[in-house]
């Protein structure tokens, strides 16, 4: 018989979709000792929030954050809120004894998420960071054959992180593109990813060199108009100022290592609707991994016989890899939503072992100070250390 676990989700939308769907899902398709019960969804708007809780089968709702995390019939809170909010309600969660688990990024602030992590810690409770991209089977795997040395001493390593969502100049003001409620632009949302798949295959990182740019400097306030809003016949009141990045690119250098990395973020990479990418170059052999045809990884070997050395495109759908044999047949695609239910099972596995589960707000504190270095550098236009 498994154990019921009864879950509060704080905030709706996208991720809420995107969590909702994975919880419904992890114990289908992997074998766990609980049983995910949706108990009760959380937003800020009561007839959108009770569609949301009716549509995706949770018991109840609220527009009260905190009178969730105080029920006595809820064992853990799943915080897809704005990166704002994040802080306080993690610590709330701990000092109420519930587990967390948290989308990224993790705070606004290196500071803030030590914060968080202490607040579990203290508590004794599961926390997790969702960097998703760590429990793609493809990444995983990319994982596995550095550990296994099979790319030797690693020299390289670049990623980038690219979008297009936000070049429409008409593209209002949200909560995505203001300092105080996101902490930066892509710099914090999508260089997060890149950070943590650095640190995940890499190491820690020691010292980075940044440069950041604003392109659209204004944007319509949200409710100044529609999607046809002219910028150039507004009032200034229905205005505002964009107030972090619109690209980022990064150098960085890794702690005990003679390797060198870079990463580019942006969301003004037209044609480029969620490109997340990695190369790893090493002494043995080399990997490229491209989200958008995220079941395949290249591997090189150097090894190979030079008439015939190439990079081989690596299918990772086969039961051997990592987590697949619980999906499909071999050859049989998985996606997106496929790395979050990944998410869970890990989860879910540590919470029944009582072990740890990473990335956590730990992690999180190491991601922000690499991000918060990369800020500091590109104001001051001088290298710095993490």
């Amino acid at each position: 018989m498994k154990k019921k676990l009864n879950i509060a989700i704080i905030g709706k939308g996208f991720m809420g979709k995107v969590h909702s769907h994975m919880w419904r899902s992890v114990d289908k398709i992997f074998d766990v000792e609980y049983e995910p019960v949706l108990k009760v969804a959380v937003g800020t708007d009561e007839d959108s929030t009770k569609a949301f809780a009716e549509k995706w089968g949770y018991e109840d709702y609220t527009t009260d954050w905190k009178a969730a995390i105080e029920r006595d019939d809820v064992d853990l809170i799943d915080i897809v809120s704005p990166t704002y909010l994040h802080k306080d309600m993690v610590v709330y969660a701990a000092q109420h004894g519930k587990h967390v688990f948290c989308e990224k990024p993790c705070a606004l602030t290196a500071a803030e998420a030590q914060e968080m992590a202490d607040a579990c810690d203290k508590a004794g409770v599961m926390q997790y960071l969702n960097h998703n991209y760590r429990r793609v089977p493809a990444v995983a795997y990319a994982k596995q054959l550095i550990e296994e040395g099979k790319i030797g001493e690693i020299y390289h390593f670049r990623g980038a992180y690219l979008q297009d969502w936000i070049m429409d100049e008409n593209f209002p003001l949200t909560w995505h593109l203001k300092k105080e409620t996101a902490g930066g632009g892509p710099l914090f949302d999508l260089a997060s990813h890149n950070i943590d798949l650095a640190r995940f295959l890499v190491g820690e990182i020691d010292s980075v060199s940044a440069h950041t740019r604003t392109f659209i400097k204004e944007r319509p306030l949200p409710g100044a108009g529609s999607a046809t809003f002219s910028k150039g016949n507004a009032e200034a009141s229905e205005m505002g100022e964009v107030t972090v990045d619109d690209a980022c690119f990064i150098t960085m250098d890794f702690a005990g290592k003679n390797t060198l990395g870079s990463c580019d973020v942006t969301r003004f990479a037209s044609g480029k609707r969620n490109y997340n990418y990695f190369e790893v170059y090493g002494s043995k052999g080399s990997l490229v991994w491209n989200l958008e045809r995220m079941d395949e990884l290249m591997y090189l070997s150097n090894g190979d016989n030079a008439p015939e050395q190439g990079f081989r495109d690596i299918m990772v759908t086969d039961g051997a890899h990592p987590y697949t044999g619980n999906w499909w047949a071999p050859g049989h695609l998985v996606g997106y939503e496929t790395t979050f239910v990944n998410a869970a099972y890990d989860y879910l596995t540590a919470m029944a072992k009582g072990e740890k589960v990473t990335p956590d707000f730990h992690d999180g504190v190491q991601i922000l100070k690499v991000l918060e270095a990369a800020k500091k550098s590109a104001d001051t236009g001088e290298r710095t250390k993490v």
